[in-house]
């Protein structure tokens, strides 16, 4: 990071901004505290790590825009418009697309599958080894990442008011790791809404004041103009330009998947919905506010544009909020507790997400044994211990210096081989283990391999910064980078153009995850056919989207058999909890189709399901009550299944995470 702040006078907090600061961690910690003492008291891993699947769409939609708004995104957007102007603005157009196909293709298939973990699905896909490897990198993701979020914006804070960093580290990752682990996935959520109108309200607060001492936003948006910070649409191709109409509304398609559709985090909360409709509608939700939060960020780099010389990352925008905000007191503490709002939030939903895969995915399926009690005290002991290795990673990051910014690329390095993986199980039926594992493998080394060498690339040769037409906002000279971004533009200047290794170097960030996910997909999929591919019909029902049987309806049934594109996905499946068989020892989950399905217990007693939507999920005491009163004509129905079918559902095997497969026929 380049500070250079020895030519800028240090800034100081006053007593109202102190108070407000305090007031955001005392609010934070409350609402642990009420939900760790309330409702069932985070008895079961249930509740813990996925709130009794009983939230509604408006607090998991607040939470998604969230978990990843950081304290990183909100000192990097304004930044990036003062610097190179409104083209980033355009990230809004891949909003479309990067929130539709999560709603209605990611989150069916996990929710009717009835996941706990997304790399449940992997293994229900694949096997218990693409599971694992798909676990390990996730968790190696957030633990880089979590670190350098806790960190950046209080080394920003210090730099520019003296407060003290390691006390604001502590204080965050503390508060954090203690309303996480007494208040599980509920309590996260919860902290995200409040955290999400904080952070509304700083923004809000700083464009409002900054315009009106501008003159109106008429004024700032003249004097952008004038500026040359207002960008037209480019609609250049070449995919080393770091930002085009194409890198933003293509490229960031990629990265909006890669974060809402298959990263934990945001897939937890899906799951932690109501109903399946309510998960898709926190989708739509999310998507205006998403918008919002992006014209904030611009509209908050213009203003500065207008009223701030600093050009220096990180305390760019902090400087600027404490000049326009020097005599309202109170003010300042409020954007700051608006910028760690960000961090809360997105530190609490990592440290969920992550003890939810240690358990569920490395721990559980090796201790088949372990009690409900056991269980949640670990997953919370798991919560406790991520807090600590966030702290940890927060004091190498303080020693990482200029690799900083390189711990950030790993965020997007890793996500667009994960994001390829999923599509590689999801929408290609004669994808195999093999062929999962070479195209992980394949896609990750690809991933290091241009991120690395574009970091060294930068280091070797620093980026000048475009030409300033305002005469009030002359550039700072030095190596001027965006925190949010993960590469440096391309100077505006005549230079020749990037070619071989070179020219996969300058690849533009937001092509990063397109292009380490296709690398996985294909990879995959010729590994696949030279090692044997799937078969249809062996796979587990609902693991796989039918996105080619979809494309290929005008082919005859015998050739789409041939592709492995026939098997509709089951329609819409509530889920309720059958306990039937007392020599059983796990509880077997039962279907409900529009037009009903029948499944078989362990010891050859049938039920058949009632009509979709009638009964939303319940947790498995409430449902153990209720399957007393199903009705006798059911039973009778039931005795009337023959021998064969009886056969096929009992040869479906068990992963080892002990989900239970729906065994769908369509003949009542």
């Amino acid at each position: 990071i380049h500070l250079g702040l020895s030519t800028y006078i240090q800034m100081h907090f006053t007593t109202p901004d102190y108070v407000i600061f305090a007031l955001l961690l005392v609010a934070s910690t409350c609402i642990g505290l009420f939900y760790a003492l309330s409702g069932g008291r985070q008895r079961t891993t249930q509740e813990f790590l996925l709130a009794d699947r009983s939230m509604s769409c408006l607090p998991v939609s607040l939470s998604l825009l969230a978990t990843f708004q950081s304290a990183v995104a909100i000192l990097g957007a304004p930044s990036e418009i003062y610097t190179y102007g409104t083209q980033y603005w355009f990230l809004g157009v891949s909003y479309f697309l990067g929130l539709l196909i999560p709603a209605h293709i990611f989150i069916p298939v996990f929710y009717r599958l009835r996941l706990t973990s997304a790399y449940e699905y992997l293994e229900l896909r694949f096997n218990k080894t693409v599971r694992i490897m798909g676990t390990v990198t996730f968790i190696f993701q957030m633990v880089i990442y979590m670190g350098v979020v806790l960190y950046a914006p209080a080394l920003a804070l210090n730099a520019v008011t003296g407060f003290d960093l390691w006390g604001a580290v502590l204080a965050m990752g503390l508060v954090c790791t203690l309303y996480t682990t007494l208040g599980g996935l509920k309590a996260v959520i919860w902290t995200d809404v409040f955290q999400t109108i904080v952070m509304f309200a700083g923004q809000l607060a700083v464009i409002v004041v900054g315009a009106h001492q501008a003159g109106g936003m008429g004024e700032v948006w003249r004097k952008a103009m004038n500026g040359s910070r207002i960008a037209s649409l480019d609609l250049n191709p070449d995919p080393t330009e770091r930002h085009t109409f194409w890198t933003l509304g293509v490229g960031g398609v990629f990265l909006m998947l890669a974060l809402y559709g298959v990263n934990q985090a945001q897939v937890q909360r899906y799951l932690s919905s109501r109903t399946e409709r309510e998960a898709i509608m926190s989708c739509y939700v999310v998507f205006p506010c998403q918008q919002v939060v992006l014209c904030l960020g611009c509209l908050m780099g213009l203003v500065m544009f207008l009223n701030s010389p600093i050009t220096v990352v990180y305390e760019m925008v902090l400087y600027f909020v404490m000049d326009v905000f020097k005599d309202l007191p109170g003010l300042p503490g409020l954007f700051v507790a608006c910028l760690f709002s960000g961090a809360l939030s997105t530190i609490s939903s990592a440290f969920n997400s992550l003890a939810t895969v240690t358990m569920e995915d490395l721990i559980k399926p090796y201790c088949p044994g372990m009690t409900e009690a056991k269980a949640t005290l670990l997953s919370k002991g798991l919560a406790l211990a991520y807090g600590l290795v966030c702290l940890a990673m927060a004091y190498i990051a303080s020693l990482m210096g200029s690799v900083l910014q390189a711990a950030f690329s790993i965020f997007g390095m890793v996500g667009g081989p994960l994001l390829g993986l999923f599509c590689l199980g999801m929408f290609f039926p004669w994808a195999n283990s093999i062929g999962a594992i070479v195209g992980l493998v394949a896609g990750l080394v690809m991933a290091f391999w241009i991120g690395i060498g574009n970091f060294i690339s930068r280091m070797a040769v620093p980026t000048p910064l475009p030409p300033f037409i305002n005469a009030t906002a002359m550039p700072v000279p030095g190596n001027m980078t965006t925190a949010v971004m993960t590469t440096i533009m391309d100077s505006i200047t005549s230079k020749p153009k990037p070619r071989g290794l070179q020219a996969l170097y300058s690849l533009s960030y937001l092509w990063y995850s397109a292009h380490n996910s296709t690398t996985v997909v294909i990879v995959g999929l010729i590994v696949s056919l030279l090692t044997g591919p799937s078969k249809e019909k062996y796979l587990t029902p609902g693991t796989v989207y039918p996105v080619l049987g979809n494309l290929l309806f005008f082919l005859p049934e015998r050739y789409r058999e041939k592709l492995c594109c026939v098997t509709p996905l089951p329609h819409k499946v509530f889920f309720s909890q059958v306990s039937c068989c007392l020599s059983w020892p796990h509880n077997v989950y039962c279907g409900y189709l529009d037009v009903g399905i029948f499944f078989l217990c362990a010891c050859g007693d049938v039920v058949q399901s009632i009509a979709v939507g009638t009964q939303p999920y319940r947790m498995a005491q409430k449902e153990r009550n209720g399957l007393a009163q199903m009705e006798e004509e059911e039973k009778t129905e039931e005795r009337g299944m023959d021998d064969r079918e009886e056969d096929e559902v009992r040869a479906t095997p068990q992963p080892s995470c002990r989900l239970a497969h729906t065994v769908q026929e369509t003949a009542l």
